[in-house]
């Protein structure tokens, strides 16, 4: 049976959808609004580079052939460039931080309106439980009492 998607599904991230996982519905929601914008993916993409092994191998490697092969001592130029690339790697891990921050307090926005739900739900079945426990109690016990058993004095 094929399932059937929503219509937002392609802004769903392909390893969410590929992913045989049921995710929290928060997970897709900041999934879905993060692919949305054009300017959010590219930051999600560069924060995502940044992090990774081959970000410091490609640097490191860049690093020595500049100082090596293109730069005298003591470098100003890569010194330069190595400043104005912190400066901006800082701003991705910001808007990274950023979205993390509005995932937690959105899955916990979520979180919190289940358990009201749950707790709600828990009040009224235990309301029905001991109403009809009450009842039970009446039909069974004073007005049906056990053989031999004189019913309960009215009070």
């Amino acid at each position: 049976m094929v399932q059937q998607r929503p219509e937002f599904a392609r802004l769903i991230p392909r390893h969410i959808l590929a992913s045989q996982k049921t995710h929290h519905p928060t997970v897709i929601e900041e999934a879905v609004k993060r692919n949305a914008s054009f300017q959010l993916r590219i930051a999600d993409r560069i924060t995502s580079f940044a992090g990774s092994m081959s970000f410091v191998w490609l640097h490191a490697v860049l690093f020595a052939v500049w100082m090596v092969f293109l730069e005298s001592s003591p470098w100003p130029t890569l010194t330069l460039v190595v400043s104005l690339e912190a400066i901006f790697l800082s701003t991705f891990v910001m808007i990274g931080q950023n979205r993390q921050a509005a995932f937690q307090q959105s899955k916990a926005d979520h979180d919190f309106q289940t358990q009201e739900l749950e707790l709600k739900t828990n009040t009224e079945l235990t309301q029905e439980i001991h109403t009809l426990t009450t009842e039970l109690h009446r039909r069974f016990v004073i007005e049906n009492p056990p053989d031999g058993a004189a019913p309960p004095a009215a009070t």
